[in-house]
């Protein structure tokens, strides 16, 4: 069995953080949850990550302590190489995953990348998204309209129902995780050069 490398990748409102916080709980000594370096307020936002400078990012950039890094949001991300170690000691990874970097994280881990979105119908979404009461209506609509590009051009990714309950997306991810770590395939990952 091969460690997997998971890229978690959703809409706003597809219940990505409530899911990454609930696997973080789980009793599997064989899944670990990364948590991202962002160049924001450690209180920002509902995610669990670690708070960068900007000073503090690039100099660990440069010191080639990011397996993977990129730019969204006005704010800058990254995972530390922490992971490969966490790979090479046979471990499952799950990464909070970005659609639009999931190219980058395919040529770092090849084989050993499993991209998994998560897949909210319409109804669902408009009514976490009314209950959370961050967005006004207008906003609302915008953010169902980009949640539209999720899906159906989904290339090469696993899809992951989340119409259902919290408990029912954890079964339904683990499941997918060991049914991918069956696969005899060995990963391989393509160190980035430190830059001094």
């Amino acid at each position: 069995m091969m460690s997997k490398i998971v890229w978690l990748m959703g809409p706003s409102g597809s219940g990505k953080d409530s899911l990454l916080s609930a696997l973080r709980q789980q009793e599997n000594n064989q899944l670990l949850v990364a948590h991202r370096y962002i160049t924001r307020a450690a209180d920002a936002g509902c995610e669990n990550h670690v708070a960068l400078s900007e000073k503090e990012f690039t100099q660990r950039q440069q010191q080639g302590l990011f397996a993977l890094c990129w730019q969204a949001h006005h704010q800058r991300y990254g995972v530390g190489i922490e992971l490969d170690i966490w790979l090479d000691s046979g471990f499952d990874v799950v990464v909070n995953g970005s659609r639009q970097h999931l190219a980058q994280a395919r040529a770092r881990y090849g084989e050993a990348l499993v991209p998994i979105c998560l897949h909210v119908s319409t109804d669902v979404l408009r009514k976490r998204l009314e209950q959370r009461g961050r967005e006004s209506t207008e906003q609302i609509e915008q953010r169902l309209q980009r949640a539209a590009f999720y899906a159906p051009d989904l290339d090469d990714c696993l899809v992951l129902n989340n119409d259902g309950s919290l408990t029912e997306a954890v079964l339904s991810f683990m499941r997918m995780v060991e049914s991918q770590r069956n696969t005899n395939i060995v990963h391989f990952y393509k160190k980035e050069p430190r830059h001094v």
